[in-house]
């Protein structure tokens, strides 16, 4: 039912359109959803997520779950992260993972909807820890595509692995497009 749900909305209503899908055999993996600029972010990522079929934690933060309105977070199996303690967040994390036989955990690279030249380093040790894949996943709203990039297995060699990943990042403009990633400012 959601699935229809998911891509009903996504394609019928929204008209986006996906290109790749989602690891059907693998288990585990760390999901990367950018760009992260607006809200309808999340309502785009839920919609990918339930046309795909896929049982998926999202991380959201810890704000999200005012109790007026927490309970909806929590329905749509998102988890809250307390951005502001200075928490062995990554241990935990590589722990949940070694507690499933299937465990897929979708983050927002930028940490925020704010403009960023830089992405968290957190999913990074966490797919080495664990021993997963980081699938990157690029919303370009101008288009309406939604790009799924094949799994990326961290080599160790944070520096070149993060080149690949923000060169995905450099081609994808967000809803609001002032906020959108771009690591040329970098350089």
């Amino acid at each position: 039912m959601l699935k229809a749900i998911g891509h009903f909305c996504l394609t019928k209503i929204w008209g986006w359109k996906i290109v790749g899908d989602f690891p059907r055999d693998i288990d585990k993996y760390i999901v990367l959803g950018g760009p992260h600029t607006s809200n309808w972010d999340f309502v785009l990522a839920v919609f990918a997520i339930w046309q795909a079929g896929l049982k998926m934690t999202i991380i959201g933060k810890q704000e999200l779950f005012h109790p007026l309105i927490g309970w909806i977070f929590r329905a749509l199996n998102v988890v809250p992260v307390d951005r502001k303690k200075n928490s062995n967040y990554v241990d935990a994390v590589v722990h949940e993972f070694g507690e499933h036989e299937e465990f897929r955990m979708l983050i927002a690279p930028e940490g925020t909807r704010k403009k960023v030249n830089r992405l968290k380093s957190g999913f990074y040790y966490i797919a080495k820890g664990a021993n997963i894949p980081i699938v990157t996943v690029g919303a370009n709203r101008p288009t309406k595509t939604l790009t799924i990039m094949p799994p990326l297995y961290p080599s160790g060699d944070k520096e070149a692995d993060f080149k690949i990943i923000y060169d995905f990042y450099n081609q994808q403009t967000g809803f609001v497009a002032e906020n959108s990633f771009d690591s040329k400012a970098l350089k």
